[in-house]
């Protein structure tokens, strides 16, 4: 059996892993390329087995490799987590907040609130994990998270801010060449804009007369600043918030039949509740997204 292994050689096999070749794991590292190979060669030798084979797809991970995976990810997050955490102790309300949020809240929304904190606490850096993928930060894969639905751990400090009001909206542009739909029967014979491969959960939960599918849509993205994006640039009629559409200028489209709410959660782990830059970012997250909900 296999002694303890060295975290620098773990870190490498995580790399590898993630970065999916010797020469961008090395990158990654900081570290030259027959550093890392040496890394690898180490591990194999310890385990008496290959993490990694050649082929002409390139370089794939065998089974061994990827049963480490989850552990490494694990391993990792709790080591960027330390680091974050000496950054505080070490300099009082200063320190690293790591932030997740969605896409769109990401880069619509969050910027201008990031500036104001920072103007206030020019000790706290901020590290911004933009994904349409919940983080869990039960392992501390970030800090704070700015979340579209009620968390489902009992271990997260969370508190709801407000709603965000979706509907459908397209450029002006769009409705002046194509015409303004009044029903779902005329809204399908639309430039619609919408999801790919991945469906989100709240499709299930919309009422249009009709199964949300994939084929309704005549541009797919599953990026949803993509998908903003070609709805202001006049491909065709899409959902968005109703703040973005006011902010944008962009044209209500049968709002009188369709619109839905997204809450709002601002969560974080209960043992950073005696943070002072967590509890500093946690408050400005609260007043200021409760006021952004507010301007609906």
């Amino acid at each position: 059996m296999p002694g303890p292994f060295d975290w620098d050689l773990m870190q490498s096999l995580h790399a590898v892993l993630e970065a999916g070749s010797f020469s961008a794991a090395a990158r990654l590292r900081h570290l030259t390329q027959p550093t890392l190979g040496r890394h690898i060669d180490q591990l194999e030798r310890q385990l008496g087995a290959p993490l990694f084979l050649r082929s002409p797809r390139g370089l794939q991970p065998t089974d061994l490799a990827l049963s480490f995976r989850p552990h490494l990810a694990d391993m990792a997050a709790a080591a960027q987590a330390a680091g974050r955490d000496a950054s505080g102790v070490a300099s009082g309300e200063g320190g690293v907040v790591r932030l997740a949020a969605s896409e769109v809240i990401g880069i619509e929304v969050l910027p201008s609130i990031l500036t104001r904190f920072r103007k206030q606490h020019p000790g706290v850096d901020v590290e911004l994990a933009l994904s349409n993928k919940i983080e869990d930060l039960t392992r501390r894969d970030a800090d704070i998270a700015v979340r579209m639905q009620r968390p489902a751990q009992n271990s997260l400090v969370a508190k709801k801010v407000g709603e965000l009001p979706v509907a459908f909206y397209a450029a002006p542009e769009y409705i002046e060449a194509a015409g303004m739909p009044t029903s779902f029967d005329e809204l399908v014979d639309h430039n619609l804009i919408g999801f790919d491969r991945s469906m989100p959960e709240l499709i299930n939960q919309l009422a249009i007369d009709r199964p949300i599918t994939r084929d309704l849509f005549a541009l797919r993205s599953d990026n949803d600043v993509a998908q903003f994006a070609a709805l202001r640039a006049g491909f065709g009629i899409g959902a968005c918030q109703k703040q973005l559409g006011r902010k944008f200028a962009l044209t209500p489209v049968m709002h009188d039949v369709f619109s839905f709410k997204l809450d709002i959660w601002i969560c974080m782990h209960e043992t950073l509740r005696g943070s002072p830059r967590m509890r500093l970012m946690f408050d400005h997250l609260g007043q200021e997204l409760g006021a952004y909900a507010a301007t609906a």
